[in-house]
This record gives structure tokens, sequence and C-alpha cells, in this order.
């Protein structure tokens, strides 16, 4: 259950990875079709993306929060995306939990105050700049030593690219960043990504 937004990105971003076959059912959020009683069955936070696997662990599966997909469809996919090594995983997980919960969210709160905002409000809009330059300083840091954000390819990069993609070459600019740049352009540049972000 996919929307043009960051999180549903990082879905589908996440179901081309994984090789898993898919369909995309859209909500429209701008119609409120996430309020509709039969997808808050599915979502019952009324937000994309979710999904549903006919074919889960214990007969069928619905999840939401777009970590949980990604964790799932790592763990499914089998091929790397979810590392199965504990110490590994710790490692993918602190990045997939800060692109999650941290990232995504002061970068959502971003692009409120800057594109969406009916109001300028000049306090919100350089305290949520501020924190973006951090966090891309703080991923920029982090990608001087590694290829990828916990070493391989993982579903923690996922996590993290959408609003790095979304923000970072016209918004926040990347010029400051060319370790960050470096990993954008690699991972904008995979198949499963250009099929990811394009037609639905």
């Amino acid at each position: 259950y996919f929307w043009t937004t960051d999180n549903g990105h990082k879905a589908r971003h996440g179901l081309e990875e994984s090789g898993l076959e898919y369909k995309i059912r859209l909500v429209n959020l701008l119609n409120k079709e996430q309020f509709d009683p039969a997808f808050l069955k599915i979502s019952p936070g009324h937000k994309i993306p979710a999904l549903v696997d006919s074919n889960g662990p214990s007969g069928a599966l619905t999840l939401f929060e777009s970590g949980a997909i990604l964790k799932y469809l790592g763990e499914k996919a089998e091929n790397g995306l979810y590392p199965a090594d504990p110490a590994r995983r710790a490692a993918v997980d602190q990045w997939l939990f800060f692109g999650s919960a941290t990232f995504t969210t002061l970068a959502q709160q971003f692009g409120f105050f800057h594109l969406r905002c009916p109001d300028d409000v000049p306090v919100a809009k350089s305290h949520y700049a501020a924190l973006m330059r951090d966090m891309f300083a703080t991923l920029d840091k982090q990608l001087a030593e590694n290829e990828f954000v916990a070493g391989e390819h993982s579903v923690a990069d996922i996590a993290l690219y959408a609003d790095v993609h979304i923000y970072g070459p016209g918004e926040i600019g990347l010029a400051d960043y060319s370790n960050l740049k470096r990993w954008h352009d690699t991972i904008e540049a995979r198949p499963a990504v250009q099929k990811a972000w394009g037609p639905h």
C-alpha cells in the first residue's frame, strides 16, 4: 500500500531490492484514502506504507511502519539486505532505526516548514535546517570509512536514501558532503532504485 512519500518510496525500494514479487495498491493521501475502514484494519495508525503478505511465516501477515517492513523484507529475501550474522545485524539495526525514527521524522518537519507550511516560520526553518545539516554531516562521516552506512549494502541504506534523495540535491545541497554524495549517487544508479522511483 503505497503513496509517493519518503516512507512509501522506502517500502517500494525495499521490495525491488528484495527480488520478491509484489503488487502496488495506491492509497491516495490527498483524497484521505488512508482513513478507509478497510485500510485501517491493515494500518491502524492510518499511515502508508503498509504490506500484506499472503505467504507470511504463519499464513497471511500485515505490516505497517517502513522500518518494520524493510526488516521483514530483508529477512524474507535472504539476499544480504538484512544479514544473518548477529554482529552485522546490530550494525544494520542502529542505522535502520536512525533512518526510520530520527532522520525521516526530522526530515519531514524540515519539509513541512520549508516547503508546505502556509506560514513563514523562520525560527522553525532555521532549527530544522540545522538539524538536517547535522544529520548529513553524521552520515558523511560514517560514509568516509564505509562504502555503505553499515559496511555492506543493506536495509539501513534504504531507510536513509529517500530523504537524502528528496532533500539532498536541492534543498540542503550535497556539495559539502562528498562521501554522502558518492553514496547517494551509487544508490541512485542501482536498477532497483531506478524502478522504485519510477512510474507506479
